[in-house]
């Protein structure tokens, strides 16, 4: 893959501290660049157009616009990409206002993981530079504070399916009910820009709930995300065979989850705190990634009430998401663990430039070998479920995980509806988990 390296302002780093600050101040134009980097100039690689299949026989052509594990894929003959146009995600205005009146106020602190002076939006707008050594850990702010799923959203239906890679066979399907909260820096939904009472300074919070099968019925899970990257997160499981809450352990975050190909750490492309890794900005590239519009896309299954069907999946024993891919600008973030007990050695992240979301991490033994490939298919909130229109922010419709090195893969198909009316802050409690069956 060619990754163009940016070569930005000079950088100015107090050693003492440890912060890095840029020497000019961050302009509207950043801003602009930021937010709609498509405006002036569309991606664009000889041979590549919309509709072109890549396959085996002609991957050598694209191979520059590819990441490594999904170029393996294709190689082998695992799966195919359809080549679909390059398109703006409509962000919402509010977070772009919010990001133009705060700009060159959030600053890095000491610390890896501390921000000081944040008060909303995105809060490094400005291009990363190669030369600054905190330049991945600003883009990893930039997607903590990204309005994934914007306010609150719900995830639902969610199906989850634990496949062989070898024989295809569905070993076990599980059905979710996915719930996301903002408590802060919100910027749509009321009351904005915060939720009170909050006395533990909640950021974000998820709840899960598992609707089926019967023996696991009625688990549930609970991560609370504190402002403050110091403190970790409070999580916190209920199983339902057990009818009581236990907190979870730092360390159970990286176990599979339910047995699935995922571990906790892996929701939404990175679930832990900034702190809990060392971040590096590798460049940025243009690369072939599962962004696509929703409402075109023909192979889906049965519409849902609401008229939104959702994505099939094909290949090699049906693990990868049958959706188009189109040539966006990302930034490519490498992130190693702390902590030594980790399983994983490090990832290599493909963070979208646009909207500060991860559809393609690489997660590599501590061998250095690649273990996993996670990737995440994306469309405008507008294309997607019609309760979405003015959203604002990009939604994901379908996801999987492929171990290669177990010959196993999870899939995962959703429809993301952002509604306050299904995201109550009660609904985010220990309370409401020892509510009952």
């Amino acid at each position: 893959m060619s990754i163009t390296k940016k070569v930005g302002v000079a950088l100015t780093c107090a050693t003492v501290a440890g912060l890095c600050t840029s020497a000019r101040a961050v302009t509207d134009a950043d801003i602009e660049t930021s937010f709609f980097p498509y405006k002036n100039k569309v991606p664009g690689l000889s041979g590549l157009q919309r509709g072109t299949i890549i396959n085996k026989a002609n991957i050598q052509n694209f191979k520059n616009a590819i990441d490594p594990a999904t170029a393996k894929f294709i190689e082998s003959g695992w799966n195919e990409i359809e080549v679909g146009p390059t398109e703006s995600i409509a962000l919402h205005p509010n977070y772009i206002a919010l990001t133009k009146k705060n700009a060159n106020q959030a600053k890095l602190g000491a610390k890896v993981g501390s921000i000081e002076s944040y008060k909303g939006g995105r809060p490094f707008p400005e291009e990363p530079d190669t030369k600054d050594p905190r330049a991945g850990e600003k883009l990893a702010f930039n997607f903590k504070y990204s309005q994934v799923a914007g306010d609150s959203g719900r995830i639902f239906p969610f199906l989850w399916d634990y496949k062989n890679l070898n024989t295809g066979k569905v070993e076990r399907s599980i059905s979710f009910d996915f719930h996301f909260l903002n408590y802060k820096y919100r910027i749509a939904q009321e009351p904005t820009p915060n939720i009170t009472p909050n006395p533990a300074d909640i950021y974000r919070g998820i709840y899960v709930k598992v609707l089926e099968p019967q023996d696991l019925k009625n688990t549930q899970l609970l991560i609370q995300r504190f402002d403050d990257d110091n403190k970790l997160d409070d999580s916190y499981l209920y199983l339902g065979f057990q009818r009581r809450v236990r907190r979870l352990a730092t360390g159970q975050t990286t176990d599979a989850f339910l047995g699935s190909d995922l571990m906790i750490e892996d929701f939404e492309g990175y679930n832990a705190r900034i702190q809990d890794m060392q971040w590096t900005y590798s460049g940025t590239a243009e690369t072939l990634v599962p962004f696509y519009d929703h409402t075109a896309l023909k192979n889906v299954d049965p519409k849902l009430e609401d008229g939104y069907g959702q994505i099939k999946f094909g290949g090699k024993s049906g693990c990868f998401p049958d959706v188009p891919w189109s040539l966006r600008k990302v930034f490519i973030l490498e992130s190693k663990p702390v902590e030594g007990s980790s399983p994983v050695g490090k990832r290599i992240m493909y963070m979208d430039a646009q909207t500060m979301q991860f559809p393609i991490v690489l997660i590599y033994d501590k061998k250095g070998e690649i273990w996993k490939r996670w990737v995440v298919s994306f469309t405008d909130a507008e294309k997607s479920a019609p309760k979405n229109k003015g959203a604002g922010v990009a939604v994901y419709t379908g996801a999987s995980m492929v171990d290669v090195q177990t010959g196993h893969c999870t899939t995962l198909k959703a429809r993301i509806v952002v509604d306050p009316e299904n995201n109550p802050p009660n609904l985010f409690t220990v309370q409401n988990m020892r509510g009952g069956d």
